[in-house]
C-alpha cells in the first residue's frame, strides 16, 4: 500500500530540509530583522448566544428579536434565588452533593443557584443551561412557567 495523500514534490526530504533552514534563522544573532512571530494572543472573547438550544451565534449576528428573547431570558435568570453551598454540619444530612450539569461535587462556598423545582447547581453551570433551554435539566420542569406563576400569585 503506497500513501494516498501524494506531496507535490517526489522528495519529502526537500521539506524537512527547508523547514530546519527556517528554524536556524531564526534566533540565531546573523540577521536581527528576522525575529520570531509574537507569542500566541488570545483575542477578545466575543459572546456566543443560543437563541434556540440548537443554535448557536455571536453577539453582533443576532436579529433584533433574538437579542430581546435573550435579554428577557438574562433578566428571568437574575431573578432565580441564589445561595451559597454549606453542605451541612455532617455527612449523614441527605443532601444534594453534586452538580448533575458538571458531574463535579459542590464544595463549600460555591455558589449555587435554586429553580422553583428545588434542585440546585452550580451558578455558572445552571446559568449557562437555562440561555440554552429554559428547562430544569433534571426534572424538565419549565422555569419560565413556575417562575412566571410566583410573579403572579404576589
Amino acid at each position: 500500500m503506497g500513501n494516498c495523500l501524494k506531496s507535490p514534490t517526489s522528495d519529502d526530504i526537500s521539506l524537512l530540509h527547508e523547514s530546519q533552514s527556517d528554524r536556524a534563522s531564526f534566533g540565531d544573532g546573523t540577521d536581527p530583522d528576522l525575529e520570531p512571530p509574537p507569542p500566541y494572543q488570545e483575542q477578545a472573547h466575543m459572546p456566543m448566544y443560543h437563541p434556540t438550544p440548537s443554535q448557536s451565534r455571536l453577539a453582533t449576528q443576532l436579529t433584533e428579536e433574538e437579542q430581546i428573547r435573550i435579554a428577557q431570558r438574562i433578566g428571568l435568570i437574575q431573578h432565580l434565588p441564589k445561595g451559597v453551598y454549606d453542605g451541612g454540619k455532617d455527612g449523614s444530612e441527605k443532601k444534594i452533593r453534586e452538580c448533575v450539569i458538571c458531574m463535579l461535587d459542590f464544595v463549600y462556598g460555591d455558589p449555587i443557584r435554586f429553580l422553583p423545582c428545588m434542585h440546585i447547581y452550580h451558578m455558572d453551570c445552571i446559568d449557562d443551561w437555562l440561555m440554552r433551554s429554559f428547562t430544569c435539566p433534571s426534572c424538565m420542569e419549565p422555569v419560565d412557567a413556575a417562575l412566571l406563576s410566583t410573579y403572579e400569585t404576589n
